[in-house]
Parts: C-alpha cells; sequence; structure tokens
C-alpha cells in the first residue's frame, strides 16, 4: 500500500517533464510502444475484429493515465443527449468493481459490484447503465433489456477497440500530454496525436486545437440523507477534505479557491473502496467529491459529497450535433 501511494504521488510529477526517472523507465515505454504496435497490427490485418452494436455508439475517454474529466463528461453529454430527444444508455468497463460479470447499474447497486463511475452515472443521469469486461456484450445486453435505447455511451474506451463506435471524443486537462511519452516512462496511454472526432480541454494548455469546458464546484454540497448545505456557509470554519482521485489534489485546489478553511486532506488512490470506513477522525465536517460518496456514505453517510460541474463550450455541442446527424445510421 505504500509503493502504491508513494507511485499515486509521484508518478504525475515524473511524467511532467523528461528527467531522470523518466530517461530510467523509457526502456518500458519502448516495450509498451511494441505491444500497442504488434495489437494495432491484429486489428489491421483483420485477425481481430470490432463488435458493431444496431445503435450509435459515443466513446469518452483519453489517452493519458488518470482522471481528466471523463466521467463528468460522459454525464454531460447523456444529459445533452437527452435534452435533444435521444434515449441513450451507458456502458462501461466498471473499473475497481470486484466482479467481471456483465451486469445492469441498479438504484441499489453497491460500487463494490458495478464500479463507482458506473453508479454515478446512474444517479445523476438516470439512464439505464450496464458494466461488462467486453463494452460490445454490456451494449448488446441493454439493448435487449430497454429496446428503447437509441444510442449508446461508452464511458472510457478510447483504446477499447474490440467496440466499433461512430464518434470518438477525447478530453484533456491542464496537463496535456504531460512530457508526451508512453506509459510508464510519461502519461500516455498510446501515442498523440491520434485521430479522434472531438477533443475537449478542461484546463489550458499547448495542444491544438478543440474546444473548451469550464469545471466547477456547484454551490451547493449534499450527504446521504439529501440535506444541502452552501459552500459558502462554510467560509470561515475548519472543514476536513478527502478524495480518491486520480488526481485528488486538484478537488483540495478548487474547495480552497471558494474560499474554504481545508484543516485536513487525505489524497488516496483512484477508486479507493473506503472498506475500513472514514479515513478521518475528527468531529469536524468531512467533504468529498460525488464519486467517492458511491462508497463513503456507506460508512459515513454525514459526509458531505460536492458536485463537480463541467460546463463544455455551446459550440462543442453543436459540433458534436452536427456529427450525429452526419452519419448514416442504421
Amino acid at each position: 500500500m505504500r509503493l502504491s501511494a508513494w507511485l499515486h504521488q509521484q508518478l504525475p510529477r515524473i511524467w511532467t517533464s523528461r528527467g531522470l526517472i523518466a530517461w530510467l523507465l523509457f526502456p518500458m515505454a519502448l516495450v509498451h510502444a511494441a505491444l500497442l504496435w504488434t495489437r494495432a497490427l491484429l486489428w489491421r490485418w483483420g485477425w481481430r475484429h470490432a463488435h458493431r452494436l444496431p445503435v450509435p455508439v459515443i466513446v469518452v475517454g483519453n489517452v493519458v493515465a488518470g482522471g481528466a474529466g471523463k466521467t463528468p463528461l460522459t454525464i454531460a453529454v447523456v444529459k445533452h443527449l437527452q435534452q435533444q430527444g435521444w434515449k441513450a444508455g451507458v456502458i462501461s468497463r466498471g473499473h475497481g468493481r470486484l466482479f467481471d460479470d456483465n451486469r445492469a447499474v441498479l438504484p441499489g447497486s453497491l460500487p463494490t459490484e458495478v464500479g463507482d463511475e458506473p453508479l454515478l452515472i446512474h444517479q445523476k443521469t438516470g439512464a439505464p447503465v450496464r458494466v461488462a469486461t467486453l463494452r460490445a456484450e454490456a451494449g448488446l445486453a441493454l439493448l435487449q433489456a430497454h429496446p428503447e435505447v437509441n444510442i449508446l455511451v461508452c464511458d472510457d474506451g478510447l483504446q477499447h477497440w474490440a467496440l466499433a463506435r461512430d464518434l470518438d471524443i477525447c478530453v484533456m486537462d491542464e496537463r496535456g500530454v504531460g512530457n508526451g511519452w508512453l506509459l510508464p516512462a510519461g502519461p500516455l496511454r498510446e501515442p498523440w496525436p491520434r485521430s479522434v472526432d472531438l477533443l475537449l480541454h478542461t484546463g489550458p494548455n499547448d495542444l491544438p486545437g478543440g474546444f473548451q469546458a469550464q469545471r466547477q464546484l456547484a454551490p451547493l454540497a449534499h450527504d446521504a440523507h439529501g440535506r444541502s448545505l452552501a459552500l459558502s456557509s462554510l467560509i470561515g470554519q475548519p472543514v476536513d477534505a478527502v478524495a480518491g482521485l486520480a488526481r485528488p489534489e486538484a478537488f483540495f485546489v478548487m474547495l480552497r479557491a471558494v474560499g474554504l478553511q481545508l484543516n485536513q486532506t487525505t489524497a488516496l488512490p483512484d477508486h479507493f473502496d473506503y472498506a475500513d470506513g472514514s479515513p478521518t477522525q475528527s468531529d469536524r465536517l468531512l467533504l468529498c467529491t460525488e464519486k467517492d460518496a458511491t462508497k463513503l456514505w456507506l460508512h459515513q453517510p454525514e459526509a458531505l459529497a460536492v458536485p463537480l460541474v463541467l460546463t463544455p463550450e455551446v459550440a462543442f455541442w453543436e459540433a458534436l450535433d452536427k456529427r450525429l446527424a452526419e452519419k448514416p445510421f442504421r
């Protein structure tokens, strides 16, 4: 656990430049590149085939390790599609769950069963959500159970080539592509640049093209009992904060930016399961992300979850609608 925590904290810093440690890891990045090249040949030569589903498929993902806003963007895309009259469903691998079966995400599902992100997507959108290792199998099962669904959004799947898609949306935060090297010497899951239909930036970076989105905390936090509290009412009193994210410090920075005084911050690995209960022992108010709340509330229902609001510029939605209208869907 200590090594995992150390890597969780240090690797993002290593990936910002081509320093000594990055160079030491570079031979492993070359192995990664060779594996990706071999995998690409299998698909190009037809030894592997992508499974095409009978409805349009939009994939939302990124090319860097760690959170860049995939799940908030998935939620925003699903809500937009619903507003446009689409009957959207969501498929996902369900990263962090204890099972690898094909199952529906239900209101009473546990994060250990379906994953924290699929559960949050279902809670925020009301859309049917299904998880499976093979996303195409999740899609087929979802369409069978919900024949009204006429479009699917795949949460995190740019590198899941087994699923044929109609639109690729890539999201990037202020880190961009870091030092530009593949894992583990850099943050890239695959070489960049690569072809995508839409590129969305959630922070300033040096990458050309794409659209811009704003990320900000919602003004109200809420607990498991439905109690809401304005963040502004907490200004001037010390509070604690916990985050089990790829970049937990980003959450703490946003809390401080709205004027909150953080007495204790606890940074945990992404998808931390809180199996041992709350990681804090104080009597102060505890703030967390909505993703953490899906697990933390099982042990500490009074913890206040602070929603993250992702707002892409209008031109992004116009481009998405235009591309959907141009596609020759069956």
